[in-house]
């Protein structure tokens, strides 16, 4: 077995924080299809149970029950917000982030004028790039920034190379649920704005990592899924305020001057819009737990830090037995850096296949296309046949991995 690594983050604390590590039903399972969903945290479980139990009702009415409930929701607002260092109103919380991704598409659709040019790419989960692709109908021309078939990376100088004065927007991953490269946001954002452009970022496979400073990336419009990121099924869009008071509105006409409900045009349940306060309460218990290993002037930038120092520490055995299987394809880099620890490996078996195997020695994994259809053709994968993903977060333990690795050599050979 793996030497046991030096972590930042006491696993037994980290995994006290979610109920389901106590559940009988799941004793045994170690859980390696997080970047599907994560655990819920106890912190936003105790906030959803507060509002269903003491505010199910309508907010922002008169009476006491109905201001609290409104004020839980406000403070979802207000916390989510400071996680990712930009002001409340840059927030705005839908059923999904498909749901929002589609919404903003409409939006941009309206704002967008024929003949004008937006970039995508072959990377993304279709949520992302199919919303934008769509508007190929409106008369708006769709560039594709296209990976590498090999590695499934995406360069940058490609991108320049697509950029003019005609380029409106550019959509990009932040992280793939496929590649797990953490794409250099902050240089895009600043390609892009050069040439006029506007970005908007997937950070849905990013986030479960720990929440970025919006402020620093420098983008237009960044979101991520909460049920990822140890709290109830929401999509949240941070979206530059300047940005979305130009787009056209997307919900009732009556509420045009409201920028909550502009870009939400269904309201998105409202128990769970309170819960998600419990995202920030997670990321401080974390913090605390970090104590002055991680570097960071917030809670939530030290959290984010020692988050990604652990799965690091984590990911290293599991990369360093991977790049001994020459019989197997690893997608994505098989260096530390920049690295997510999600892990596609291209398998002789369908990777659902795989992964039923896998389950019956207690490994929760996936296989499949994911949603990024796109990019396994462009990496010469049939989406059908799809790929073995095992993806890990800051509560794995080494034991874990240890058991994660026995399985593959037993069941990849």
């Amino acid at each position: 077995m793996s030497q046991k690594p030096q972590l930042p983050l006491d696993p037994a604390r980290i995994r006290a924080a979610f109920p389901a590590f106590a559940e009988p039903g799941l004793k045994d399972q170690a859980f390696f299809e997080n970047a599907g969903g994560s655990y819920i945290s106890r912190h936003a479980l105790e906030r959803l149970d507060t509002y269903l139990t003491q505010n199910r009702l309508q907010p922002y009415g008169h009476f006491a029950a109905s201001r609290t409930a409104g004020e839980a929701m406000d403070l979802a607002y207000e916390r989510i917000a400071a996680a990712l260092n930009v002001s409340p109103e840059w927030i705005v919380f839908g059923p999904s982030s498909s749901a929002n991704t589609y919404t903003l598409g409409h939006a941009f659709a309206g704002w967008l004028k024929s003949g004008d040019a937006i970039i995508v790419t072959n990377q993304d989960h279709e949520a992302n790039t199919g919303s934008w692709r769509k508007l190929a109908a409106n008369g708006i021309e769709v560039r594709e920034w296209t990976v590498d078939s090999q590695t499934g990376r995406l360069a940058l100088s490609d991108l320049e190379a697509l950029l003019d004065d005609k380029v409106r927007l550019v959509a990009v991953p932040h992280c793939s649920n496929i590649v797990g490269e953490i794409n250099p946001v902050a240089d895009i954002a600043r390609l892009a704005h050069a040439a006029g452009a506007v970005v908007v970022v997937d950070g849905v496979s990013y986030a479960p990592h720990g929440l970025p400073d919006l402020e620093e990336l420098g983008v237009d419009a960044w979101f991520f899924s909460t049920y990822k990121v140890y709290g109830p099924h929401q999509g949240v869009l941070a979206i530059r305020p300047e940005l979305a008071a130009q787009l056209p509105n997307q919900g009732h006409f009556f509420n045009d001057a409201k920028p909550r409900y502009r870009l939400s045009p269904a309201g998105p349940d409202h128990a769970q819009i309170a819960a998600t306060a419990g995202i920030a309460d997670y990321l401080e218990y974390v913090a605390e737990i970090a104590g002055t290993s991680a570097e960071g002037d917030t809670p939530f930038k030290r959290a984010h830090a020692a988050m990604r120092a652990q799965e690091t520490a984590l990911l290293a055995p599991l990369l360093d037995y991977l790049r001994q299987r020459n019989d197997l394809r690893l997608i994505g880099p098989a260096t530390l850096e920049n690295r997510a620890p999600t892990i596609a490996l291209a398998t002789t078996e369908p990777g659902a296949v795989v992964a039923r195997r896998l389950a019956e020695r207690g490994i929760m994994a996936g296989g499949g296309h994911f949603y990024a259809w796109r990019l396994l053709e462009a990496l010469g994968i049939a989406p059908e046949h799809g790929v073995l993903r095992l993806s890990f977060v800051h509560y794995t333990t080494p034991e874990e991995i240890d058991r994660l690795i026995e399985a593959l050599e037993h069941e990849l050979r």
